[in-house]
């Protein structure tokens, strides 16, 4: 193990971007790392993931570590690797995913944190993508693998406190009488929707695209065309309620 002192000033430069400092402290806690990935086992998943997610928590405690805090490194970084452990087992898709796109997904999470932390804003999908040397495709594809299903009672989006469920997203065959009449109502609404929430209403509901196939399009992050679609749905009960 490293003096305590020695630790420190090897924090203090992987903090910089030395990337041999931050190996070596790596090298040295991952003793740390198995002794707290033992107590996750018999969970159904394999050594070497729960690992390699713990040294993701390993990493993040480095890069967050404040030297100037009266705190072992060790007291801090045990928290941080079991809370990175315990979000991969309470996000892991029940849906088996192979697994280079697992580790593919690992990757752009690691890489969206640090281009976030450099540009001081959420990456792109295509930033994403440059920075490690793969297709946006593959980014999106690797992202969407990883996301939980939906239930159909799950609120599609809500206002003032008025959900609306997926399930109530879902067309029926019955009682078609009124829907050329609808669709001359949506379309005037459409029309009067900026250009650029009228294009992500067209794309996710028209097209049937996800977010992150529309954020990978139009050059924006995920979270970005969320906020576009929930202002765009804003103003479409806006305007059907006016109307």
């Amino acid at each position: 193990m490293l003096a305590n002192e020695e630790l420190l000033n090897l924090i203090k430069r992987a903090q910089k971007g030395d990337f041999g400092a931050k190996e070596s402290i790596l090298e040295n806690n991952l003793n740390l790392v198995r002794s707290i990935v033992y107590r996750f086992l018999n969970r159904g998943y394999e050594w070497d993931d729960l690992f390699q997610i713990g040294c993701i928590g390993l990493v993040k405690a480095i890069e967050r570590f404040d030297v100037q805090y009266n705190v072992k490194f060790s007291t801090y970084a045990v928290p941080m690797i079991i809370g990175e452990i315990r979000r991969f087992i309470r996000d892991d898709n029940p849906v088996k995913v192979s697994r280079p796109l697992k580790e593919l997904a690992y990757r752009v999470h690691k890489s969206q944190e640090k281009l976030q932390g450099i540009m001081g804003r959420e990456p792109t999908i295509n930033e994403v993508a440059e920075d490690l040397e793969t297709a946006p495709q593959e980014i999106v594809a690797a992202l969407e693998a990883l996301q939980p299903p939906a239930s159909l009672y799950e609120p599609a989006f809500h206002d003032d406190g008025d959900n609306v469920l997926l399930l109530d997203q879902i067309t029926s065959c019955e009682g078609q009488e009124g829907a050329f009449f609808d669709k001359l109502v949506l379309k005037e609404v459409l029309s009067r929707l900026p250009e650029k929430e009228r294009k992500v209403i067209h794309m996710r509901f028209f097209e049937d695209r996800t977010q992150s196939e529309i954020a990978a399009l139009i050059g924006l992050s995920q979270v970005q065309i969320s906020r576009i679609e929930k202002n765009a749905l804003k103003l479409i009960r806006f305007f059907l309620q006016t109307s």
